[in-house]
């Protein structure tokens, strides 16, 4: 791996390399993993250099649950080794609805995993830590090459390979680009691929959160006007606190004011929030306030390239599948290119991936719109049509096993 700053020079001859991921996300991190492990010759280049720490300015302290299909890729790839010790496996999906006077709890559906597997739904990490333990594996991976503080300043598709020029003004061809540079994705720009963007008015605030009783491995989605309340479990701290990472999600302006509270006050209105069901919470470390959109590319290739993750897709953070789509995308592109290594980047093997992938995202991401917009429903009757859906599915042992599974994974991989 090269080190920081190692880019080449402008006057520099023009390097090649198999495939170029630009991004230096989770995603764009597990991508350059996967290639490279698979014996391709990988760059990955990022903009901005990671950020590592979980109390560093602009570390995403946010936290990714990886489901069953993602663990078999992170397992496949060599990483799962390194994440899993510090990796909280969520074994029961609690769904809470707190639609009723005052936000009074009115019905409970919980759902084990062990009714269909025997793993856990997923293992929860924070985000920080991810970028920090994929970088460490990359390093030892002789294919791999990452330039933090390098973006993509221009990319030119030829029938052969792709012309990219980086923003250092250094020049790469690769047979295959990966596009995993964001919701605002400048590839995807210049490539002129449009998306479509559908906004709720809400924003997330994230923090970590301590309690004193534990979680039980349970992650918990309590459903009230404005947008679920998430308490997704964490490794106990070092101290032996319980802890869990806290998604809330409500009306943009009623998230600027909590933001804005102390810590204290912060608490005691996650607090209500969250019924007590783990007992006070204790806001832990930084918050951060993130909008809530859904957006979807309206195709997922250009000539020898590739969208993945936020590039190609964007959904609120409900059931844990953002991520999970992610890897799903990069799984899609690199099974073909394992089979057949010629075939890497061109437009039969770019072909396939839209077939394979297009269709089942934008169902994907339609169905999770659907679920964001009955969250925020604050009309009795749809609260209500909410609860005794939540009450059919918990009493239907086959509709809800096969919900379950649905939401594991099969139709992220599809």
């Amino acid at each position: 791996m090269a080190p920081a700053g190692g880019a080449a020079s402008p006057t520099a001859t023009c390097e090649t390399t198999d495939v170029l991921v630009a991004g230096g996300g989770i995603a764009g991190l597990v991508a350059a993993t996967a290639f490279a492990a698979n014996g391709f010759r990988t760059l990955c280049v990022d903009p901005a250099p990671p950020v590592t720490e979980e109390r560093a300015p602009g570390a995403d302290i946010r936290t990714t649950a990886f489901m069953q299909p993602s663990r078999a890729l992170l397992e496949r790839i060599g990483l799962w080794p390194r994440l899993a010790p510090h990796a909280a496996p969520l074994q029961i999906m609690r769904i809470v609805e707190a639609g009723g006077r005052q936000g009074e709890i009115r019905e409970i559906a919980d759902f084990d995993a062990a009714e269909i597997s025997d793993s856990p739904f997923g293992w929860n990490l924070p985000n920080w830590l991810l970028r920090r333990e994929i970088l460490a594996h990359l390093a030892t991976l002789p294919l791999a090459t990452f330039r933090p503080g390098v973006g993509v300043a221009d990319i030119l598709p030829r029938t052969r390979e792709a012309l990219v020029t980086l923003s250092d003004g250094s020049r790469v061809k690769a047979d295959l680009v990966i596009a995993a540079d964001g919701r605002d994705s400048p590839i995807r720009t210049r490539l002129g691929i449009r998306t479509t963007t559908w906004r709720y008015g809400q924003k997330a605030l994230v923090f970590s959160a301590s309690h004193p009783r534990p979680h039980g491995h349970v992650s918990t989605e309590i459903h009230r006007s404005g947008g679920p309340f998430t308490l997704v479990p964490l490794p106990d701290g070092e101290d032996g606190r319980h802890r869990s990472a806290v998604v809330w999600m409500d009306r943009g302006p009623e998230q600027r004011r909590r933001h804005a509270l102390a810590p204290e006050a912060l608490a005691k209105e996650a607090t209500e929030r969250s019924g007590g069901l783990l007992g006070p919470l204790t806001v832990e470390g930084p918050i951060a306030l993130w909008p809530i959109i859904t957006r979807f590319a309206h195709r997922l290739t250009g000539p020898r390239t590739a969208l993945v993750a936020e590039a190609a897709h964007v959904v609120p953070p409900i059931g844990a599948q953002g991520l999970n789509l992610s890897l799903a995308d990069i799984t899609a592109l690199l099974d073909p290119a394992v089979a057949d290594a010629a075939s890497l980047g061109d437009a039969p093997m770019l072909a396939a991936y839209e077939r394979r992938r297009k269709w089942l995202v934008r169902t994907r991401v339609q169905g999770i719109d659907l679920l964001n917009r009955t969250s925020i429903a604050g009309v009795p009757l749809l609260r209500d049509l909410r609860r005794i859906g939540i009450r059919i599915i918990r009493d239907t042992p086959p509709l809800r096993q096969r919900l379950m599974r649905a939401g594991m994974g099969p139709g992220l991989l599809g």
